[in-house]
């Protein structure tokens, strides 16, 4: 696959970096960018040279979520097509999870909806300290339902229902308590940070980190991959409620929607 919305490159001592190549977009995720991402896992996840893996973005933001044209597809869909992207999403996010590398997070700006997803599936998260935070889907009237097991496990509950479903925006501290991110950097230390993450994994075999990767997810509990099936129908029943069409025609249109006050 010839990619358009990400860049992978390997340097000589088999770390790979995957850019998200969107910024013009703020880093935003639609089908291809999805497609993108589950075929780069699927080949990072096979190359047996890779050691380790950077996750990272162009531009000021890492990920805004839901690319806004996506999303307009998504609403002209009928139930069977809306399980289906939710299930896209959910397959790439768990082969991400699954990937038997290390995955380090570099979060240089902005994440929201499926950019904590994103972050959520990385094992360490090194984000810069003017970076923000959100799960906005409640403000459309929707449910961050197909990246809501892997941030829930990623958090815990007692975190995450402090911002699951309040929409309201959330920085460094509060990620770096919840588990969500592992370090915080000026700007100016972000790249030295990250490169110390994925060095350290070359130091140790490769085979070994991989089988402890596997281990530390089977300890944790059932696979949040294993709910993408009741998270699509979780997500198709609310497309399907007079509160979300609402909330999304007012999104599109720019207007203010029904329940907001003040």
């Amino acid at each position: 696959m010839t990619y358009e919305t990400i860049r992978l490159e390997t340097d000589p001592r088999g770390i790979a970096t995957v850019t998200l190549a969107r910024s013009e977009k703020h880093n935003a995720m639609n089908a291809q960018m999805i497609r993108e991402l589950g075929d780069a896992a699927d080949k990072l996840a096979g190359d047996a040279a890779i050691r380790a893996v950077i996750l990272a973005a162009e531009g000021r933001s890492f990920c805004a979520g839901g690319d806004l044209g996506w999303m307009r597809e998504q609403a002209g869909k009928d139930r069977s097509g809306k399980m289906e992207e939710a299930g896209a999403l959910a397959g790439m996010l768990g082969a991400w999870n699954a990937l038997p590398k290390p995955v380090i997070a570099r979060v240089q700006g902005a994440a929201y909806g499926g950019g904590l997803g994103l972050m959520a599936v990385a094992d360490i998260v090194v984000a810069a300290d003017t970076a923000k935070f959100a799960l906005t889907e409640t403000r459309l009237g929707l449910i961050p339902a197909t990246i809501g097991p892997f941030v829930v496990a990623k958090l815990g509950p007692a975190f995450a229902r402090q911002v699951f479903f309040n929409a309201k925006p959330f920085g460094p501290d509060f990620a770096l308590r919840s588990g969500l991110v592992a370090r915080i950097e000026a700007a100016d230390g972000l790249d030295t940070a990250v490169e110390e993450e994925a060095a350290a994994f070359l130091d140790c075999a490769p085979g070994a980190v991989a089988d402890a990767k596997a281990l530390a997810r089977t300890l944790a509990g059932p696979d949040p991959a294993l709910q993408a099936e009741m998270t699509a129908n979780a997500l198709a029943d609310r497309w399907e409620t007079e509160e979300a069409q609402s909330g999304i025609a007012a999104f599109f249109a720019k207007e203010t929607p029904p329940w907001r006050k003040g």
